[in-house]
Order: C-alpha cells, then sequence, then structure tokens
C-alpha cells in the first residue's frame, strides 16, 4: 500500500512539475521510539516461526501480566500497534505478510514462539485471570470469603460484615474475619452491597480466558475457528495411525527392532497354526496339533451328540449341546451323565482312544 502511495505521488508530482508548478513535498519525522519498536518487532518476526494474535479489548491490563507469566520460557509477548506491526512486517519481509496485515485491528497483544500454534491453544485455554464481579452478574459457583486479616478500620464497614453475617474481630485496631463464609451462593446475581464487600476485601470470584484472534506460523495463517483441537480424538487417531503403520511395516518386514519383533511373532503364530491343521507334528508343534485336533473333535462331538448321545458318550468326549427332540426323562439322565463326566478328568489315553474312534 505504501509503495502504490508512494509511486503515485511521484507521478503527480512530475505531472504539476511538467506543467511548470513546483511540488515541495515535507517527509514526516519518524520518532527514534518507534522506529526501535518497528526493528525489534521485526528481528522477533526473523527469529520465531509462529505468531499468536490475541483480541484485548474489554480485558484488564493485569491479562499482559498473567499471560506473560505463563508465556515465560515458551516466547516474548509485545504489545505493539497496528501501524508499527505493519511496517516491522514490511521490514521483515516474512512470506505471506500482505495477507496477515489484514488482521492488524483493533487492540490485541503478539506471542512470538516456536511452539506449535496449537500447544499455544492449549496452554490459553488452561489460564485463567481472575476478574471483579459486576453488579447483575450471574454467580455461577459459591462465592466463599475466607478467614483472614482485613486493613479495614472498624466503624460504618461493620454493618456490612453484619449484613453477610460474617463473624469479625477486631485486633491490632483491623477487622479480622473470623472463620469461612458463604456471602453469594450459585444462580444469585451480583448485588452492590456484594460487590462493595467483594472490592473491599480485594476478592475476584469470577475468571475470565484469553480469546486468539489467529495464528501465524511460517507463512501459513490459522484463524480461531481452527485451533479448536479434540485432545481424545486425536489421541484416538494417532493411536490408530501408529498402530496401522505398524501392522503393515510388520507385513513387509521393515528391518527395524520394533517391527521385526512384530514381524517374527506373526510369522511364529502363523506357521504353528499351519502347522496344528495339516497336522504335522515337531517338539515345537506336538502341544498346537493335539489342541487343535482336540478343538475339531468336541466340534465333532457336539455335532453328533444332536443325533445320537448315545454314540457321543461313547466317544469319553464332554457333550457341550444335547439333541432338542430328548424326552425330559433322558435330559435328566444326559445332565446326570455330564455331571460325571466333569469330574472326571480326560486322560492321555482316552483322548488318544476318541481321536482314533473319530479320525480311524
Amino acid at each position: 500500500m505504501r509503495s502504490w502511495l508512494r509511486s503515485e505521488l511521484e507521478r503527480l508530482i512530475k505531472a504539476e512539475a511538467s506543467r511548470g508548478i513546483r511540488v515541495v513535498v515535507k517527509e514526516r519525522k519518524i520518532p527514534e521510539e518507534k522506529k526501535r519498536i518497528v526493528r525489534e518487532t521485526a528481528e522477533l518476526l526473523r527469529k520465531y516461526r509462529t505468531l499468536v494474535l490475541i483480541d484485548i479489548e474489554n480485558v484488564p491490563a493485569k491479562a499482559l501480566v498473567y499471560l506473560r507469566k505463563a508465556m515465560e520460557g515458551k516466547g516474548v509477548v509485545k504489545m505493539v500497534k497496528a501501524t508499527l506491526f505493519e511496517r516491522a512486517i514490511d521490514e521483515a519481509g516474512i512470506p505471506n505478510g500482505e495477507e496477515l496485515k489484514k488482521y492488524l485491528t483493533g487492540q490485541f497483544i503478539t506471542i512470538f514462539t516456536n511452539a506449535n500454534p496449537f500447544e499455544i491453544k492449549l496452554l490459553l485455554d488452561k489460564l485463567e485471570i481472575p476478574v471483579r464481579a459486576k453488579v447483575g452478574t450471574k454467580i455461577d459457583k459459591d462465592i466463599v470469603v475466607p478467614p483472614m486479616r482485613t486493613d479495614l478500620k472498624p466503624g460504618p464497614i461493620m454493618s456490612l460484615f453484619g449484613r453477610f453475617r460474617i463473624p469479625t474481630q477486631v485486633r491490632e485496631g483491623v477487622i479480622w474475619i473470623a472463620r469461612e463464609t458463604t456471602v453469594a451462593k450459585a444462580g444469585d446475581t451480583v448485588t452492590p452491597e456484594l460487590l462493595s464487600l467483594l472490592d473491599k476485601l480485594g476478592i475476584e470470584p469470577f475468571t475470565m480466558k484469553l480469546s486468539i484472534r489467529l495464528a501465524y506460523d511460517s507463512g501459513l495463517i490459522i484463524e480461531r475457528d481452527k485451533l479448536v483441537i479434540d485432545l481424545e480424538a486425536t489421541r484416538r487417531e494417532l493411536f490408530e495411525a501408529v498402530s496401522s503403520a505398524l501392522s503393515v511395516a510388520s507385513e513387509l518386514a521393515i528391518p527395524e527392532p520394533e517391527v521385526l519383533t512384530i514381524s517374527l511373532r506373526k510369522a511364529f503364530s502363523r506357521a504353528t497354526a499351519l502347522a496344528a491343521e495339516a497336522g504335522f507334528i515337531a517338539p515345537g508343534t506336538a502341544e498346537h496339533v493335539m489342541r487343535y485336533a482336540y478343538g475339531k473333535a468336541l466340534a465333532l462331538a457336539a455335532a453328533i451328540a444332536s443325533k445320537s448321545p448315545e454314540l457321543a458318550s461313547c466317544l469319553q468326549v464332554p457333550v457341550a449341546a444335547a439333541a432338542p427332540s430328548t424326552a425330559p426323562a433322558e435330559e435328566k439322565r444326559e445332565e446326570k451323565k455330564e455331571e460325571e463326566e466333569k469330574k472326571e478328568e480326560v486322560s492321555e489315553e482316552q483322548l488318544a482312544e476318541g481321536l482314533a474312534a473319530l479320525f480311524g
């Protein structure tokens, strides 16, 4: 914008000069203090990759103190006028600077940092700034006055304490509050008397949070609504992404210690399952082959029981399900047999005989 104005001014001067009119342009001298602010801001823009603008309209001045304390060791908090900030952007030559200038309106606080913008948003969401009450404001939680020493002298103020039933004592020439007292309940509204009491005691019962206007990260402008993040959903998505990546990597057997451990487990599990299904008996597979065969035997016995319970009982294998057409007397006998079979352990010889009877 300034370059366009300068070129336009030069054009007008030349036009007037061609008509014989001399034009004298007096350049306004910029104070050294403003030049210093522009230089420092431009240096911060070059040094830090992330810039966060925070709205401070109707925000108490002490918010700056709380913000600086929260950002200690993480970045620099600075207040710069919009016009000076624009000059600093031009001097720093940062990418997408012209677009950033569109957001430099009204009052704002600037945070310069190398942290992730979303990290700063989460930090500011936890920052609560105490503020004084206002008459007519609805109270969201009980207001409690703690036992304390006040700097108030005895006098008419005692009637205010009495109105809120606050037990007091006079010691050392000042008023002491004897014990903790609830002076307002959630859902009440702030009255002039309550506001007077809280102000005199220096109690600020309400809190406020700062509102981010935008974040600028290495040329990328992120508006406030895009900075909202669901931590639980993000954590789940990251877990699923890592899990999927490990699964693919283990299938490819990428030579990384963590990946190869999973690949070996998968290979061993698949080899064992294949050996069990094929009936390949070896020192490392015998147990799995027998388990697989025993499971198949149980499944087959359950199928036989639905057709011929007598034949199933001859196999010395517990029956999983009884035939639906069995008579009540037969059902009782079968239940008794099943209970007796459950009490007896199936020996290896009986298991072998049962397998031989099933598979020949």
